[in-house]
């Protein structure tokens, strides 16, 4: 889902940038009073986690992959207004630092890829938990269909941007109905990951998990938890262990967005980045010849930055309120 430049017109990416500011800025703000002080170090690990695990592309069917968006998984154990922020920084982060998603797309693509999977996906979450257990199976289960669910709905999203923005003759039913028919099965992928690193964090640290906050401390009281520390030391080196190693065995063909854009003819309205030339571009190192050392060595770089960033993020919005 990562847009380059060109594939929507200059007025699409204003407005949408426009909104995706807008709405990023009011999570901001709505951050002060719905994050807990003790899910602060979460939010840079999600950052960190997210980032890695998008690295890992995954096959999906007739020569297409799909990665994970993670919004939705970000919106369960933070809340949806700390989850939209913190996937908006792993978009920023991939397009400034690694050459990943335009620049003038930034607007659409947060949109797509936080906001609408953050807010979208937490909305279907809310609805499955009013008619699954009461449990922490519940919350798992509920977390995985959420966040695949939100793949679709982002789909949607490009494909509505589509019908305004389009600088390709192809229908807005066509791009549609291609979008959301991948999408649905790259949400297969992204609802089984978020379950499992969901109900990992559930199972260690559940005072931590937004979404499960309903629940009693006796429904979570056969629940394994660890410290603080350990927590995070574990969630760091899971984060780096993606970044470094599952990353080097993703499927190299084309994502959702680029296998639709080359099957619909408009794949060359794609614009090279302007940041191209950056060290970790493309998430090769420069001056590195080794590509697995290379992609390692981009891949930690990322996890440290989209860690650093995030916190510092929640951080100083947390001083101010």
């Amino acid at each position: 889902m990562h847009a380059p430049d060109g594939f929507l017109n200059a007025g699409t990416a204003v407005a949408t940038g426009a909104v995706s500011a807008g709405a990023i800025g009011a999570s901001l703000r709505q951050m002060r009073t719905t994050l807990k002080d003790k899910q602060v170090p979460l939010a840079g690990l999600a950052a960190a986690f997210i980032f890695a695990a998008q690295m890992f592309n995954f096959p999906v069917a007739a020569g297409t992959t799909g990665h994970l968006l993670g919004g939705a998984l970000a919106a369960v154990l933070l809340g949806p207004f700390t989850g939209a922020v913190v996937v908006a920084v792993v978009v920023i982060v991939q397009a400034f630092a690694f050459a990943d998603g335009g620049l003038t797309a930034l607007g659409y693509n947060v949109l797509n890829m936080a906001v609408v999977t953050a807010f979208g996906g937490y909305g279907v979450f809310r609805l499955l938990r009013r008619v699954l257990p009461a449990n922490t199976t519940g919350v798992v289960v509920a977390t995985g269909l959420a966040a695949g669910l939100s793949v679709a709905l982002s789909a949607m999203a490009f494909a509505i941007e589509w019908l305004f923005g389009a600088t390709a003759p192809v229908p807005f039913d066509t791009v549609f109905g291609a979008m959301v028919g991948v999408h649905l099965l790259i949400g297969i992928g992204e609802g089984l990951i978020s379950a499992v690193a969901g109900g990992a964090v559930l199972a260690t640290r559940p005072d931590l998990v937004y979404g499960a906050r309903d629940l009693t401390s006796e429904q979570v009281a056969d629940r394994p938890r660890i410290g603080m520390r350990g927590f995070v030391i574990g969630a760091t080196l899971v984060a780096l262990l993606f970044a470094t190693v599952v990353s080097q065995f993703a499927a190299p063909d084309p994502d959702g967005l680029e296998w639709v854009a080359e099957d619909q003819g408009f794949i060359d309205n794609a614009q090279d980045h302007a940041l191209a030339a950056s060290p970790f571009a493309d998430y090769a190192t420069e001056g590195l010849g080794n590509e697995t050392l290379s992609l390692a060595v981009a891949g930690a770089a990322g996890v440290a930055i989209t860690l650093l960033v995030g916190l510092g993020i929640v951080f100083a919005v947390r001083d101010r309120g």
